[in-house]
Formats: structure tokens, sequence, C-alpha cells
């Protein structure tokens, strides 16, 4: 029944019959005749089909002349067609007719068609080709474009300096610091500049290689149509499970509760000892894969411009990040005044080494809590509970005896069991996707800051992700901060939070449109404006000047 009301409500055609419209001047006479006799004597509403004909708002009449119609239009003046078949439909209350009729008399002359001048023309397809694929957006309705990304060589160059740096500073991260603080100390016993150089250079080598791995998978995936970007890692939650597991078994390593060599075979910890740039190599591969996925600053805009340059041009971006991330180490390693300055060895180390597992505990504390955004709080506490039996299984290789080794069965029967009955609780994704939206902040969807910016509002937008430690810093010290919010509210700026803990190809794709490929990423879109991309360390003075000049 409701497609039949929905075909009744349509309008229905009729026969051309006598009905025609005839071109005299600049206006056209319509003439209908055959139009239902329930119609007749009353006013109706006229309908051309063919857009662009008549005035849109000119006047115009209309008459009975016993049961034909006629209407007299006037001629739109900027007419481009002349067309020799009008379709067009009259309607009256709910009744609604089609007829088309043919056009009689000579059309005036219809207005020049718009083009694009040849040199705008040419200009348009030069900056296109220039531009890097995926570098520019097109901009949110009702909001300029978002700027486009550079691609001159000078950008290329500020790009690799700002990788550099962003480098330097993840080695100032809470998780990144206590691995090179731990391969720092462990040379300061190292006599040989040979066996010290060696060491660092391994670790170089190691964080350079995996930041090329991961810049080239990044590539890879996103040349065959995935929408990710840099931090992808940490949006697995077997990832981060995965990293959880390892730094619990570093703390304890470092806090005595058993050494590494007991849960290997005595051949690879022997050659692991003999080779030192082994650890060394694989220490650089750990700390990038925790300090990525947290973009410092002079690094998001770098490396949102390496994913649109060609591979070998992308790769050297990502290549300068391992570097600057690297070089403390290898300026440690490498110039000795750097390693005579450091403490004696003593009995102070044996205090160091175990202090450090703290740090590590922290990091898996942090992990779990990331992991608890992914997949609520069963997969959170399935991973603890998963942790405590390989904490377990740890400690009881560190004992000896035939107790010890019945022990260690257990354990490993305990973890296999526990990882059967409760490990899919870890991977199993949220029901319902995170929420972050509060009395303030609203979750950012596509097309809402578009809605806003129609009704002439002002967005801020926080592109964030519970594995992100800048983020939360962000947000706790000015974000949070009771001025920075009076301030918005004063300006009446709607809050948006685009969540990217877990995968979203949206939130990838409109980080991407504004030149970035990692968070955390700050955008005030103001209506009639281009939106204004905020440093990514936010402080108060920062937010009051930028609301300051809406």
């Amino acid at each position: 029944a409701l497609f039949q009301a929905a075909l009744d409500a349509a309008p229905r055609p009729l026969p051309t019959g006598a009905s025609q419209h005839e071109v005299s001047g600049q206006s056209l006479k319509v003439t209908l005749a055959g139009l239902p006799a329930a119609l007749r004597g009353q006013t109706l509403a006229l309908f051309p089909e063919t857009a662009g004909i008549i005035e849109p708002a000119g006047a115009w009449q209309q008459a009975w002349s016993g049961a034909v119609w006629t209407a007299q239009l006037p001629l739109s003046s900027q007419r481009t067609d002349s067309p020799a078949q009008l379709p067009l439909v009259v309607a009256y209350g709910n009744a609604a007719y089609r007829i088309e009729a043919p056009v009689k008399g000579d059309w005036p002359a219809a207005a020049p068609v718009a083009t694009v001048p040849a040199a705008l023309q040419a200009a348009l397809k030069a900056n296109a080709s220039a531009a890097p694929a995926g570098g520019a957006s097109s901009g949110a309705a009702g909001l300029a474009p978002a700027p486009a990304v550079p691609s001159a060589p000078l950008g290329l160059l500020a790009a690799l300096l700002g990788a550099l740096l962003g480098g330097l500073i993840l080695n100032l991260m809470p998780c990144v610091f206590p691995v090179l603080a731990i391969k720092v100390v462990g040379f300061v016993n190292e006599k040989s500049q040979a066996t010290r150089l060696a060491s660092g250079l391994a670790y170089s080598a190691g964080v350079v290689l995996s930041f090329l791995a991961l810049g080239a998978l990044l590539l890879g995936l996103r040349a065959a149509g995935d929408q990710l970007g840099w931090g992808f890692q940490l949006q697995s939650p077997a990832v981060v499970a995965a990293l959880a597991a390892l730094f619990t078994l570093m703390g304890l390593s470092l806090a005595g509760v058993f050494e590494f060599g007991s849960l290997v075979p005595g051949r690879i910890a022997g050659a692991q000892a003999k080779n030192p740039a082994v650890n060394a190599f694989l220490s650089g591969v750990l700390a990038t894969a925790i300090a990525s996925p947290c973009t410092a600053p002079f690094m998001g805009a770098s490396l949102g411009y390496a994913v649109g340059l060609p591979a070998g041009q992308a790769l050297a971006v990502f290549a300068a990040i391992g570097i600057g991330m690297a070089l403390p180490y290898l300026l440690a390693s490498a110039v000795p005044a750097v390693a005579r300055a450091l403490p004696r060895p003593g009995a102070w180390m044996v205090t160091f080494r175990q202090l450090m597992a703290f740090p590590m505990f922290a990091t898996v504390a942090w992990l779990v809590w990331v992991l608890g955004q992914q997949s609520g709080i069963d997969g959170a506490g399935a991973l603890l509970a998963l942790l405590v039996l390989l904490a377990l299984a740890a400690w009881s290789f560190s004992l000896r005896g035939a107790a010890g080794r019945a022990l260690a069965i257990f354990s490993i029967a305990a973890c296999a069991g526990g990882t059967w009955a409760i490990g899919a609780n870890v991977i199993k994704p949220m029901a319902a996707p995170v929420t972050a939206a509060s009395a303030r902040w609203q979750d950012w969807q596509p097309g809402r800051v578009e809605q806003l910016a129609a009704g002439g509002q002002s967005v801020f937008v926080d592109f964030t992700a519970a594995w992100c430690v800048t983020c939360q810093y962000n947000k706790k010290t000015t974000l949070a901060n009771a001025s920075v919010l009076a301030a918005l509210d004063a300006k009446n700026v709607a809050l948006l939070r685009a969540d990217w803990t877990r995968r979203d190809p949206a939130v990838t794709k409109a980080l991407a449109e504004l030149g970035r490929s990692g968070v955390p990423v700050y955008v005030l879109y103001t209506p009639g404006r281009a939106p204004v991309v905020l440093s990514e360390i936010l402080s108060v003075s920062d937010m009051q000047a930028m609301l300051a000049r809406l």
C-alpha cells in the first residue's frame, strides 16, 4: 500500500493533444489542452522540468479559456538551452499532471556558457600535478579548504629536520627512557671503546631499521587501500597485550626475580652473552615499537607530509626519525668524553637496575589501561590475570630441584589453560564503541563538523588516542583547564573528540585531509576560514590567544 501511495502521488502523464508552447520575444506562452475537468477554473502551480528556461522569481500570469489553460512566463536572462520539446508539470492540491509539448517560434539568443579561462585551467592542472597524492583536502562544506601539503624541495628538508628533532624528543617518553637508561648503564662497565661503539651502532641500527620497516609497512598497506596511520600497531589489542607481557617480564628480570637466560636454552643465552650487539639491536627494535605511536612536536607534520611523498623520500623521513631517536645512545657510545662522564661501576648499578623495574611496571599499567579502552573491563581483567600467571611461571624458572621443576610445569600448564579459557576476552573488541563524550565534549562523527559549521558555530576537534602519552598530558593540563573551558563556552565553540584508540578509517581519513598521519592533532574550524591546526603540545596561553581571535 505504501508503494502504491507513492506511485499515486507522482505526476500523472497526459497526452500532448493540442497543447503547445510558443516563444515570443522574452516570454514563453504555455497552452495546455486536455486537463482534467476538476482543474478548470482553479489557480494552478507550474513546474518546468528543463532547468534555466524561465525566470524563477519573475511575475507571470495564467488564465482559463473554457477547457484550455494558458500561462505567460518570462524567459531567464541566463538561459543557455533552446529545447524543441518542453516537459512541465501542473498541480492543484494533491493532484499533479505532466505534459510534454513542442515549442514553436524562435528562441532569442542564449547567454554564453561560462567557461574556465585557458590560463586558469593550465594553472589548475599544474598545481594538481605538483601536489603529492593524498596531500590536499577539499575542505568541509561551509568551511575554507585545509592548506595543501607543500611540495617544494624545501618542504622535504623541513620534514627531515622536523623528523630528526621529533626522534630526539621521543627519548623522553616515559616508556622509552627506561630502555635508553638501561642500555647506557649497560656499557658503563665496558672498558673497550670498540665494544661500546659496536653496541651503540647495533642499537642505532635496530632503531633506524625498525622505523624503516614500520614506514614501509604503513605505506604498503595504505597503497593496498587500508586506512592506516602512524601508531597503527597499538590499535591492535593483541599487540598491546604482547607488549604488556614483554614489559612484565623485563620488569621482573630487572627486579631480580629471574634471569632471561633461565627462560631460553643455554646455547642461545650463551650466544647473546658472547655477542651483546644482538641485545642492543633488539633493544632498539623494542624502543621503536613503544615510542613510535606517540608523535612528538615537529613530527606530526613531517609524518603527514611523508605519507604523500614517493616511497624513497617517505622512507628518508622515517629514517630521520630513527636517527634522531638513536642519536643520544650513539653519542654516548662513540664519544669517549661522554662515556667518561658516566658514573663509575659499583654497587649502585644493582640498585639502579632494580629501580628501573618500576618504570617497566608503570608502562604495563598504562598498556592495560589502553587495552581497557579497546576490549573493555573484561579484556583488561583477563590480561591482568594472565600477567599474574606469566609472573608465576617466570619466578618458577628461578627455582632449583624437583619442587622447582614441578612448579614450573604447573605454572606453564596454568598459563596455557588461562590463555585458552579467558585469552579471547583480551582481543575481543567491545560491543559498544568507547565514548569520549562528556558534558561539554561530543563524539566526532563524519560530517558533524560541517553540520555545526552550517549553523555558524566554530568547532574545536581533539584527535586523540588512549595510547598517546602526549594526548593524555594535553588533556589533563590544558583541555581540562577551567579558564580554557570558560573561554570556549564564551565563544560558543562546539567541542568534538575523535578517538583513534582503535582502528577507525574515518578518523584516519580526516587526519590525512589535514596533512597528518598520527595523533595528537588539534583543529579549530571557523565558518568562512581555513582550519587552524594547533601545536601538538598545547598550553593554556596558546588556547586563550587562539580563542581571542574569534
